[in-house]
């Protein structure tokens, strides 16, 4: 195994369709509140739309041979970006916007690595160059990342990198998380 990382530009998004697709099909299977919510769920009602509305884009994928492994999906993008949709679910905002200084915000919005691949260190460094690429930004003094039900060992990952559990959303559907600059995030 000789593991690579590359950062792929937006035009090459479809790399992770079928890890994208996998990370779906996983946070549904681990769901515990609203599985059904994840029905329509993929690449294309996720992803997709996600890269087009975000200001900026980090895309950081781990490759063995030619085949993408896992990736790390970061963007920043207006705090009101978060307001009142989730997929087409109605929901309150992901967070309380006066508590966030700036304008825009940066998320960890997507993370996956299939299973034969985890435990490995590839999620480590994955986080890392994606936090890397979030903290490069000065006007961004907030990181979240919004973690769904039932995906308790990322959850844990998260806790252990140095992020704080803010709030959940939709009934406990998310758990957001948040480290502010100047947190320890590794």
């Amino acid at each position: 195994m000789d593991i690579q990382f590359e950062v792929i530009p937006q035009e090459r998004i479809h790399v992770v369709k079928n890890l994208c697709n996998e990370l779906m099909a996983y946070q549904q299977s681990k769901a515990r509140i609203h599985p059904e919510w994840f029905d329509g769920m993929r690449f294309e009602t996720r992803l997709v739309p996600s890269v087009e509305n975000a200001k900026a884009n980090h895309l950081v994928v781990a490759m063995d041979g030619g085949e993408a492994v896992g990736y790390a999906y970061s963007n920043i993008s207006s705090k009101y970006v978060y307001s009142n949709s989730f997929a087409t679910l109605d929901c309150d905002a992901f967070f309380d916007f006066d508590s966030v200084k700036g304008e825009d915000v940066g998320c960890l919005s997507q993370f996956f690595i299939k299973e034969a691949y985890r435990n490995r260190g590839i999620g480590s460094e994955l986080f890392r160059r994606a936090v890397e690429w979030l903290r490069s930004f000065d006007s961004v003094e907030d990181v979240f990342i919004f973690v769904s039900n039932g995906n308790d060992d990322a959850l844990r990952f998260y806790l252990r990198k140095g992020f704080r559990i803010s709030h959940e959303i939709l009934d406990g559907f998310i758990t957001v998380l948040r480290n502010r600059a100047g947190d320890a995030a590794s």
